[in-house]
């Protein structure tokens, strides 16, 4: 079933990119979230109404975690769920940025089976089951190993002494738009690390997640802990992906002495 649901689900993300194509550096209507969550868009909510009519005729008893649909807690008593970003990096595509991607996963008893990070503008799809490896554009993709100076994407205030109790890590830090592709990034090897320290959503993670692990990287929360998904409330505890050493190095760290 992982197979088949990875396919739908690279099939959805190719509806959604084009979706999203055809409103990218065309000035979308744009409105802003309340309690300063950012913005959304008419393209967000089209191609999550996409998105929604095509897996759900697919997979009816499935449930929905989408970032750009009230949540309820129907989600909690299904076999499995889908739950997805329809833009993830609203702010870059609305900028006429290429970094921006359609974030799709398949959760089955907390854990990720099926996941797809898509960015259309950049014609790059990251795929991956639980049972496969993790592609880029169907070619396998492996995480790099460890590295003296670790390449690192993370957002400058993460690296602020007071979180690091056993010590701020040597990392030469970079940025990217977006969660999923910072994961995927580190499944292909471009980077060795990316971690964040605040609450995280699972729609922003999930699909990433698991293309990272199925590439070899190590993910889990701030706290070293394993991710499990479609939670009652659902977000994780930051998240740290990298190869297993400096992965096992950056929680340690992190943990209070």
């Amino acid at each position: 079933m992982p197979e088949a649901d990875l396919a739908l689900l690279i099939a959805a993300a190719k509806i959604a990119g084009k979706i999203a194509l055809s409103h990218w550096k065309a000035s979308p209507q744009v409105w802003e979230k309340p309690d300063g969550q950012g913005p959304v868009s008419a393209a967000d909510l089209e191609v999550n109404v996409a998105l929604a009519a095509f897996l759900q005729a697919a997979r009816p008893a499935y449930g929905w975690l989408s970032e750009e649909t009230p949540d309820t807690a129907h989600r909690l008593s299904t076999p499995a769920q889908f739950v997805l970003d329809p833009i993830d990096g609203t702010r870059s595509f609305l900028q006429g940025d290429s970094a921006f991607s359609h974030a799709l996963a398949v959760v089955q008893n907390g854990q990720v089976t099926a996941g797809v990070v898509y960015l259309p503008a950049m014609d790059k799809l990251y795929a991956a089951s639980a049972q496969g490896p993790a592609t880029l554009n169907g070619v396998e993709i492996r995480a790099a190993a460890s590295a003296a100076s670790a390449r690192a994407l993370t957002a400058k205030s993460t690296l602020a002494p007071e979180h690091w109790p056993g010590g701020v890590p040597d990392l030469n830090r970079h940025f990217r738009a977006g969660m999923a592709w910072r994961m995927c990034l580190v499944a292909e090897g471009a980077f060795d690390a990316m971690l964040t320290l605040r609450p995280s959503w699972e729609w922003d993670i999930a699909a990433g997640a698991l293309i990272a692990q199925r590439a070899g990287a190590r993910v889990s929360d701030r706290h070293g802990q394993d991710l499990r998904f479609n939670a009652a409330d659902p977000r994780s505890a930051g998240v740290v992906a990298a190869s297993p050493d400096l992965h096992a190095d950056l929680v340690a760290r992190l943990a209070p002495k």
